[in-house]
């Protein structure tokens, strides 16, 4: 996987405010933050939900349930 340098940041930033526009950008970048934490905060939510489940499936093996 090719490196992301200083000067592809700069090129992909320049399209994003020429295709945007100054005004839009930064309620873009903010949309995706919080995507990006929403997103996040599922995959954490899932994986405690997922261990959770498999403590009561063990206990509940052991019983003899």
């Amino acid at each position: 996987m090719p490196n992301v340098g200083p000067m592809e940041l700069i090129i992909v930033l320049v399209i994003a405010l020429i295709v945007l526009g100054p005004k839009k950008l930064p309620d873009v970048g903010r949309s995706v933050g919080r995507g990006m934490r929403e997103f996040k905060s599922a995959l954490s939510t899932d994986t405690h939900d997922d261990e959770r489940d498999a403590g009561t499936d063990d206990k509940q093996i052991a019983r003899g349930a």
